[in-house]
């Protein structure tokens, strides 16, 4: 075999942040204070900072291999952990902290973290778990909203007494940068432990035109939280290409989301739907409030995004939304919903629809779907079946070895997804595996039916999910969330819903409440909603109207 005469230049994030020193030194990284207050500085103090917090780590004995945990929220202080714990040959673990104590406790001791990194404002949490993890040494404390306790080292304090310059080593690029966990919705959440190979890569990809199109001259919103599934890449995007960065800290809520995305001229912002309809709703109220003309792009992904949504934005605001899916076993963008050239003639509610589907793949990550029995099944646009993918950032395993039977033999990993392919390549997400609706042994799409409800103008939210039937085995039944000073019948929602859907698709009944549970990550909490509800045809004493 004849072989290439290229360089083994090892891919590691230590490139990015020498590059981001080197050429990018003036550029800015602004990150919201708990009180709201600005704080600025540049790539060139990033850098100095960052080889001060690599100092100050290996003072206190970390190692190569050892687990420095984050339980944060996004700002500038996160991004020098992002950088200065793997490239010191260390590992990122970013805490949930939306979990629940007892499942922070589970993750950090399967993690073996050995040293904390928290925001002063969240350490009544890290004391609810704290005593349960042994192998925790250090616990550095962010003086986010006030001093460190006494007791708990300062991070500020810990890098002043630092040299603000700092000899990384030349690391193996399958080394391990970034241990990030699953939301363990079905069970104990299971680590993924990403590669400096695998960011590199996945960076390299984001950055892309055709994918995120993430450059120097871009303004960088990051909503989605950097301890979910590496902020989707973003900070790593924004370091490769010098680009503006923007934290909005703990300030959530779509009042501050909008004044910050004005104030700082965002380009891209990216988060959950939950975030954007709250935004949508409030720029419906106020439309000339904020001046967002800068946006090129709102990312959404996390949970698929209404239609409805989509068209708002474009429509009413002029605003595009770039549909994502990924997962933490994807490090984590594996498709991208964009329309292409021979789609510029389709009329423009088409082309909304394509963007409204999950995309086609990302360039290095391959899909197919296949049927219950492991049948490979063709892309025609309307057979379901499960979603698998595999390419150079898909996970082969969990840390641990634990889920073995979400990897095929043949080197696929299974998403748990239930979608259609089309001729084109665009995955539509049609339910989880877990929450598709098996009625009758026919397959209905919870996640079609909620998009339908959600552009009813009545309705906020919905989510469809299965009850029990004493016929069919389980029906639809549906949670809809009203906006405010807005209602609707059941039979008003019913009828909207048969425009779309053959009649033994629609729900049986629905269940008004005012809000809808939701995971730590922002997505539908089904299995609250069966928990509550799946009994409720049966205790009505009515049974489905499949046929």
């Amino acid at each position: 075999m004849l072989t290439g005469r290229m360089m083994d230049f090892p891919l590691t994030l230590t490139h990015f942040l020498d590059r981001a020193r080197t050429y990018f030194g003036q550029s800015e990284i602004v990150s919201r204070q708990p009180d709201k207050s600005l704080h600025r500085y540049t790539y060139a103090d990033y850098h100095r900072r960052t080889s001060q917090l690599a100092h100050a780590l290996t003072r206190l004995g970390v190692k190569p291999g050892d687990r420095v945990a984050s339980l944060c929220w996004n700002h500038h202080q996160h991004l020098e952990l992002y950088f200065g714990v793997p490239c010191m040959g260390a590992v990122l673990h970013t805490l949930n902290l939306r979990l629940h104590p007892n499942d922070l406790a589970y993750i950090a001791r399967h993690a073996e973290d050995r040293v904390i990194v928290v925001d002063r404002s969240l350490l009544p949490l890290l004391e609810k778990f704290i005593g349960a993890v042994p192998s925790v040494q250090h616990v550095i404390v962010i003086p986010d909203d006030g001093p460190a306790p006494e007791g708990r080292l300062d991070y500020e304090a810990l890098l002043a007494r630092e040299k603000d310059s700092f000899d990384f080593p030349q690391l193996e690029e399958r080394s391990a940068a970034m241990l990030c966990y699953t939301s363990g919705t079905t069970g104990n959440p299971k680590g993924v432990l990403y590669s400096h190979r695998s960011i590199v890569l996945h960076t390299l990809a984001e950055c892309m035109t055709d994918t995120l199109g993430a450059s120097e001259s871009d303004t960088l919103m990051p909503v989605v939280p950097m301890f979910h599934a590496a902020a989707w890449g973003l900070p790593f995007s924004c370091v490769l290409t010098g680009a503006k960065v923007v934290f909005p800290g703990p300030h959530l809520d779509p009042l501050s989301l909008l004044d910050l995305m004005a104030s700082e001229r965002v380009t891209v912002a990216a988060g959950v739907p939950t975030i954007w309809l709250g935004i949508l709703a409030l720029l419906d109220q106020e439309p000339k409030r904020w001046d967002l003309s800068a946006i090129r792009s709102m990312v959404i992904g996390g949970a698929a995004a209404p239609l409805a949504m989509i068209e708002g934005f474009l429509h009413r605001h002029g605003l595009i939304v770039t549909h994502a899916w990924g997962m933490t076993e994807l490090n984590p963008v594996g498709t991208l919903a964009r329309p292409r050239r021979q789609h510029e003639h389709l009329p423009q509610a088409q082309r909304l629809a394509l963007r409204a589907t999950q995309g086609y793949a990302v360039p290095f990550v391959e899909v197919r779907h296949v049927s219950d029995s492991g049948q490979v099944l063709p892309w025609d646009g309307s057979t379901m079946g499960e979603l698998e993918v595999r390419g150079p950032w898909v996970a082969s395993s969990y840390f641990g070895g634990e889920g073995s039977d979400r990897f095929t033999q043949d080197g696929w990993f299974k998403t748990g997804d239930v979608v259609t392919l089309d001729a084109e390549g665009y995955v539509r997400i049609t339910d989880r595996s877990k929450d598709v609706i098996k009625s009758g042994g026919e397959w209905i799409s919870s996640v079609a039916l909620e998009n339908a409800l959600m552009a009813h103008p009545a309705v906020l939210e919905a989510a469809v999910f299965a009850a029990k039937d004493p016929k069919w085995d389980e029906r639809p039944l549906a949670a809809v969330v009203f906006k405010p000073g807005h209602s609707a019948s059941k039979e008003e929602l019913s009828a909207h819903l048969e425009q779309r859907f053959a009649r033994w698709w629609l729900p049986d009944d629905y269940v008004f409440i005012p809000q809808i549970p939701r995971t730590s990550t922002g997505k539908f909490l089904k299995t609250k909603l069966r928990e509550d509800f799946g009994d409720h045809l049966l205790k009505q004493g009515r049974s489905g109207t499949q046929g």
